[in-house]
C-alpha cells in the first residue's frame, strides 16, 4: 500500500509568493530584519506561503541549482548585523567593505564565539553549537572539509586538487585537518549561524501564518561536497570524471535541449541501502521548510542521460529512474513528507501516473496555457484542485514581459480567454490564477510589482545576467498589500485561523 502525505497542506486554498532570499536587499545579509520585513508584507497581504529556490552555497555563477552542498545553507545569507547583538562583532568592524571582509568578519566572530569571552549571545551558545553539530554529523564534517580544501587550493574543482586530497586519502585529510583547525571551525560556525538565523526566520514566519516552501534540485553539482565524499553513488570514472551527465532534450525552454552537466546517480548502488543518501537529504530540507518541491520530478521516472564524450543534448537518451521504489522508501521513512512534483517540460503519461500514485501535487503555469489547444493542461478549465498554479516561474520572463513579447494573434487569444483588454497587465493573469481551482496559487514578486523583462531572474541556457535581480522597497507596501489582500479574500485564498 502506498503511503502518502498525511499532513496535507492542500486541504485549504492559499496564495503564495516566489522570491529567492538573494533578491532581498541588504549588504550585511538577508536573514535578519530584511527577511522579517518581507514576512510582514506577506502577512499583511494575506499571502501564507513563501517559496524560495534552493538555499545552498553557490558557485561563482550564483545558480542556486548548482550548489556546493545538498545540505548546507548559503553563508552569504547570514545577517552580520545580528552578530552585533550577540556581541560577536563590533560596529567599527562592520564599516569595512563587506565584499572583501565578510569571510574575515565571520572568522573573527567564530573565534570570539569559541573563546567564550562575550556574554551577549542572542540565543547562540556552545551547547547549541554542539547539538547542531551532532544532529548534522552525516554531512557537516565532509562539507566543512571540502570547503576548507577548496579555499586553500583556490582551484576550479576537486578534480584539480592534489591526488591524495582528491581521492580522500585518510593520512592527507588528517594532515590538512591538523593544519587548518581555525578555518574548519569558521566554516562549521557559519553553518551553525545560518541554521540559527533560518530557524528564527521560520519561527517568525509561522507566528505570522506564513509557511516556507523550499526546492530540491533532483541532481547535484559535480563540484560539491556530496560528489567528492560519495563518489560511489554517482556514475564516475576512476579519476572522478562523470561518464554521463544530466540534461533535457529539446523542449519549450530550449530548442536545442539543455546540457546541465550534473553527474548522474548510480541508482542501483543507492538502492542497496534503501536510498539513505536521499533520505538524509530530505531530512535536512524538512528541518528548513514546511513544503518541498522536487525539481525535475520526471527524472525519477526516466532521466535524460548524455554521454560525456558526446555532450550535445541531442545525443542523449532516456534511462529508467527508480520511480515507485524510491518514492516508497521516502514515504516509509517520512509518512508526512510534504512533497510537490515539478512536472513541467516533456511529461509522459507514466510520469503523471507515478505522481498521482503518490498523490503528489503538480504544477501548472499560466504562461504555458496559450498554444491554441483547449486541452492544454495549463489553461484554467483544465486545472485540478490539489495542484499548484503559477503565473510564471523563475525560469520564465516576467508575466508582463511575456505578454508584451507575444505575437498579436496569441495576445488576442489571451485577452479573449481571460475576458480582458490587456489593460493593467499582469494583474488580469494574477487574478485568473487566484480564480483557479488549484489549492495554491504562487506569483513571483516581480509579477505583483508589474515589472517587465528587466526584472527577469533567470534565462535557461544562458550564463550571464542571471540570479541578480533585487527587490527595491520603493513601492507603496500598503497599497500593494491592500490590492493583493483584496484578491486573496475575493477568491477564498485566506486560510482560517
Amino acid at each position: 500500500m502506498t503511503l502518502t502525505n498525511a499532513n496535507d497542506l492542500f486541504s485549504v486554498r492559499r496564495a503564495g509568493v516566489l522570491l529567492h532570499p538573494t533578491c532581498l536587499p541588504g549588504s550585511l545579509g538577508v536573514l535578519g530584519a530584511g527577511a522579517r520585513r518581507f514576512v510582514d508584507f506577506l502577512a499583511a497581504s494575506g499571502i501564507t506561503v513563501w517559496q524560495t529556490l534552493p538555499i545552498g552555497p553557490t558557485h561563482r555563477d550564483l545558480s542556486p541549482y548548482q550548489s556546493l552542498s545538498a545540505h548546507a545553507g548559503n553563508q552569504d545569507f547570514i545577517d552580520l548585523s545580528e552578530l552585533l547583538q550577540a556581541g560577536l562583532l563590533a560596529d567599527t568592524e562592520l564599516t569595512q567593505p563587506i565584499a572583501e571582509s565578510r569571510q574575515q568578519l565571520l572568522g573573527i566572530a567564530a573565534q570570539r564565539f569559541f573563546d567564550g569571552k562575550e556574554e551577549a549571545r542572542n540565543g547562540l551558545d556552545l551547547a547549541g553549537f554542539e547539538e547542531f553539530r551532532a544532529k548534522n554529523d552525516y554531512w557537516l564534517d565532509d562539507f566543512c572539509l571540502f570547503c576548507a580544501i577548496r579555499e586553500v587550493q583556490e582551484s576550479p574543482g576537486w578534480l584539480q586538487w592534489p591526488e591524495p586530497l582528491r581521492d580522500r586519502d585518510p593520512t592527507a585529510l588528517q594532515a590538512f585537518i591538523d593544519q587548518n583547525q581555525a578555518r574548519l571551525a569558521r566554516i562549521r560556525f557559519e553553518q551553525f549561524l545560518f541554521n540559527h538565523q533560518w530557524q528564527a526566520l521560520r519561527d517568525y514566519a509561522r507566528s505570522k501564518g506564513v509557511l516556507l516552501f523550499g526546492d530540491i534540485p533532483i541532481f547535484v553539482a559535480h563540484d560539491s561536497a556530496d560528489v567528492w565524499a560519495n563518489r560511489h553513488l554517482f556514475k564516475l570514472d576512476d579519476r572522478g570524471d562523470p561518464t554521463v551527465v544530466a540534461g533535457v532534450p529539446p523542449d519549450y525552454f530550449s530548442a536545442d535541449g539543455q546540457h546541465w552537466g550534473n553527474p548522474l546517480y548510480n541508482w542501483q548502488v543507492m538502492a542497496e541501502d534503501d536510498y539513505q543518501w536521499w533520505l538524509e537529504r530530505l531530512e535536512s530540507q524538512r528541518h528548513l521548510f514546511d513544503l518541498i518541491r522536487i525539481d525535475h520530478f520526471r527524472g525519477l521516472q526516466a532521466y535524460w542521460e548524455i554521454p560525456a564524450e558526446a555532450p550535445a543534448p541531442r545525443n542523449g537518451y532516456w534511462v529508467p529512474g527508480p520511480a515507485d521504489h524510491f518514492l516508497q522508501a521516502c514515504f516509509n521513512r517520512f509518512p508526512d513528507l510534504p512533497l510537490v512534483a515539478e512536472n513541467l517540460g516533456i511529461i509522459s503519461d507514466d510520469v503523471e501516473e507515478l505522481r498521482k500514485r503518490f498523490r503528489l501535487p503538480g504544477m501548472t503555469v499560466m504562461q504555458f496555457g496559450f498554444d491554441g489547444s483547449p486541452n492544454n493542461p495549463h489553461l484554467l478549465h483544465n486545472h485540478h484542485t490539489r495542484d499548484l498554479v503559477y503565473t510564471g516561474t523563475h525560469d520564465n520572463d516576467t508575466t508582463l514581459g511575456w505578454y508584451q513579447s507575444l505575437d498579436d494573434h496569441t495576445r488576442r487569444y489571451v485577452n479573449d480567454y481571460l475576458g480582458t483588454t490587456g489593460e493593467g497587465m499582469p494583474w488580469p493573469i494574477i487574478e485568473a490564477s487566484f480564480r483557479s481551482v488549484c489549492s495554491l496559487a504562487v506569483v513571483p514578486m516581480q509579477d505583483f510589482l508589474a515589472l517587465g523583462t528587466e526584472a527577469r531572474f533567470n534565462t535557461p541556457g544562458t550564463i550571464t545576467n542571471n540570479w541578480i535581480w533585487e527587490l527595491n522597497w520603493n513601492f507603496s507596501e500598503q497599497d500593494l498589500s491592500n490590492r493583493i489582500s483584496e484578491a486573496v479574500q475575493e477568491h477564498g485564498r485566506l486560510p482560517p485561523d
